[in-house]
């Protein structure tokens, strides 16, 4: 049985998918770019302040199935550019200070809307 994860704190999915799904103890987490929730517009800056709008909304979503950042498995991070990944590792090693997650990042040609950034995860409820 599985069961569906919204929250207004995040941006509503742009497609025929759900914010997470929650399945035998797992959390699947859909890629976040960054959008701010509040006006679905793609924030303003550089890859830093969207990496940083993209773990607030991930946040949202985790803090939604009463998770958080340390309960996260795997991310995987897709960057139009490769060259920004000091900038995003950076910020995205605040939010996984102590014991990191497993993690792929990939350059891809482009994102959805323009974004430099796209996170998703898998989170496991602790038992």
């Amino acid at each position: 049985m599985k069961k569906v994860w919204r929250t207004e704190q995040a941006p509503a999915a742009i497609g025929p998918y759900s914010q997470a799904v929650e399945a035998g103890g797992l959390l699947f987490l859909s890629g976040q770019i960054p959008l701010d929730p509040a006006t679905g517009q793609l924030v303003e800056g550089d890859v830093v302040a969207q990496t940083e709008r993209v773990l607030d909304n991930l946040g949202a979503v985790l803090a939604a199935a009463s998770l958080g950042f340390g309960h996260v498995l795997k991310t995987t991070i897709y960057l139009t550019d490769l060259a920004a990944f000091p900038l995003v590792n950076e910020a995205y090693g605040r939010r996984f200070a102590a014991e990191p997650p497993a993690r792929a990042t990939v350059q891809v040609a482009a994102l959805p809307r323009g974004a430099m950034v796209e996170i998703d995860a898998v989170a496991r409820r602790d038992p």
